[in-house]
């Protein structure tokens, strides 16, 4: 989308989430999407009738049945309403939610719901991964989600003690904040103490990525609403407003030498984070932002994607773990939710990460609530062969 090309700016009115868990056994998928459907609208102050448009996603394959958003109507309430239905990988969530800022933006509707689910105790995921790249060609992406190259880039760079330490503290920091998440997923009481038992005995997946490192996989789902300005001051006291946001990809033509002469190898993050605070005068991302749900896969992704996402040099992202500065009350909190290591419900992953930001400016995280004031949040989602979404969320207008 073009920076300040808006026709309307457009706010976040509600914001719903199950409990998530690893097997929701007690309901089907309508009736776990309506539970976060009913939160959201009861956050909003809304029934149904006032929803214009629904925007649904999960990654279908994964469960295995094709259009499950015709199904979930019992669920969502979008019978009779105009509906998108969109999947793009591990970023469906943020997807969704720069899809239903659009929409809204664009003055098609007033207020636009976007939900994300999964459900994965119903399908196989690694299934799923591994049989949507060509076996001829992408023979080396059949490991699926799982990849031990961020581990090895990071021990490369800062040595194998320093990295593998840096690694554990993130994952401890990130189960602290999901032991005071309601709604979490794994919760396990890990206390600063363990790291070095934990980085010689938690089981390895491949090289130095351990299972202690990797996110798991979650059942739940996330609802969040959206509004025009006009509506959004009519019907909420505490409307987050979506500043800006970025999709980079590389889709369909990732590879280790760059696909063209503008990001020869950059990652996708940091192209993200350049080119969105680059269009919105950002000039130092770390002073500015209060919080950043960020979209972590494992510890080594989320220890070594801070330096793209702030801009850093160095280890000064390395310093921020080792000195606890990601953690709630921190210099830049990371995740205060738990971040997707602790909760993955793959449809609704990277929407929880916007939502969550929007409960931390507005006040209302309950007990994982940064303490200090929160008016700037950053969110990311991240999936598919290195593909990128970026969301600027602000407390008040006047940017």
């Amino acid at each position: 989308m073009s920076h300040k090309k808006k026709n309307r700016n457009v706010a976040v009115i509600g914001v719903g989430q199950t409990k998530h868990s690893s097997h929701r056994e007690d309901v089907n998928q309508p009736e776990m999407v309506h539970e976060a459907v009913r939160a959201a609208l009861d956050d909003a102050g809304l029934t149904m009738d006032a929803i214009d448009c629904v925007v649904h996603g999960n990654m279908e394959l994964f469960e295995m049945i094709h259009q499950p958003d015709l199904w979930h109507e019992l669920g969502t309430g979008a019978y009779g309403k105009s509906a998108f239905r969109l999947t793009t990988g591990g970023t469906t969530g943020t997807t969704l939610f720069c899809a239903a800022d659009i929409l809204v933006a664009s003055g098609m509707y007033d207020v636009v719901m976007a939900i994300g689910f999964e459900k994965l105790q119903e399908g196989n995921t690694t299934a799923g991964i591994t049989n949507m790249a060509d076996p001829l060609w992408a023979r080396n992406l059949q490991t699926g989600a799982l990849t031990g190259t961020c581990a090895y880039d990071v021990i490369q760079e800062f040595g194998e003690e320093r990295a593998k330490r840096a690694s554990m503290m993130y994952r401890v920091i990130m189960d602290k904040h999901a032991g005071l998440n309601p709604n979490a997923h794994r919760q396990f009481g890990l206390e600063f103490d363990q790291i070095e038992h934990l980085m010689e005995s938690s089981a390895k997946l491949v090289g130095e990525l351990r299972i202690i490192h990797m996110c798991s996989q979650s059942d739940g789902a996330c609802a969040v609403i959206l509004a025009s300005e006009k509506k959004a001051k009519k019907l909420s006291k505490k409307p987050v407003w979506v500043r800006d946001h970025i999709t980079v990809h590389r889709e369909e033509t990732f590879n280790h030498l760059g696909y063209d002469n503008r990001y020869p190898l950059d990652k996708t993050h940091k192209v993200a984070a350049r080119e969105l605070f680059q269009r919105n005068g950002i000039k130092k991302p770390l002073e500015y932002f209060d919080v950043f749900e960020m979209y972590d896969p494992s510890s080594w992704w989320g220890l070594d994607w801070i330096r793209d996402f702030f801009m850093l040099e160095g280890d000064e992202h390395f310093k921020l773990v080792e000195n606890k500065e990601i953690m709630i009350g921190g210099k830049m909190p990371i995740n205060p939710s738990g971040g997707v290591i602790a909760t993955n419900p793959i449809g609704a992953t990277a929407l929880i990460r916007p939502a969550e930001a929007v409960l931390q400016i507005r006040g209302d995280a309950g007990p994982h609530q940064i303490p200090t004031p929160v008016k700037h949040g950053l969110a990311s989602g991240f999936g598919g062969t290195m593909w990128t979404v970026l969301i600027m969320l602000e407390k008040e207008l006047g940017w």
